[in-house]
């Protein structure tokens, strides 16, 4: 087993022994199962997954957006900082849509590269929302 935390500048959001994260990075996504070597890696905006068990299947995984950060392995333990991480049972498919539409309304206004650059850093974000809340709808089905 691994131990998995995750920290987001609210506290910390997940701490526990597991088996496998699939993680996004720059390069891809990453798997970390226990006896990974040590890494430290630059965390991307996308889907944090977390298998409790070897034996568990996809759909029993649980599913957090990101927003990026940093990822440190070292010694069996798995730490990942990142501004915001929210787990799928707190996110409102509806709600993380209408921000998708008012980010896209943003990035359509964008008079300037920064205000462009937010923008769509927002619209990512709520994709990966979206994104985990569907995956939370499919598991439950």
């Amino acid at each position: 087993m691994i131990r998995f935390q995750l920290v987001t500048l609210d506290g910390i959001k997940y701490d526990e022994e597991v088996y496998e994260v699939i993680l996004p990075t720059l390069e891809g996504y990453i798997g970390v199962l226990p006896g990974h070597m040590s890494l430290v890696s630059v965390a991307s905006t996308g889907i944090i997954s977390v298998r409790k068990n070897a034996s568990d299947p996809d759909d029993f995984m649980e599913s957090f957006a990101s927003n990026g950060g940093v990822i440190e392995v070292s010694d069996n333990v798995l730490s990942v900082l990142v501004d915001e991480a929210d787990h799928a049972d707190d996110i409102s498919e509806l709600e993380a849509q209408a921000a998708l539409e008012r980010a896209k309304k943003l990035k359509a206004e964008a008079k300037d590269e920064i205000s462009l650059e937010k923008a769509q850093s927002l619209i990512d974000r709520s994709s990966v929302r979206i994104q985990v809340a569907g995956l939370k709808r499919r598991n439950r089905k």
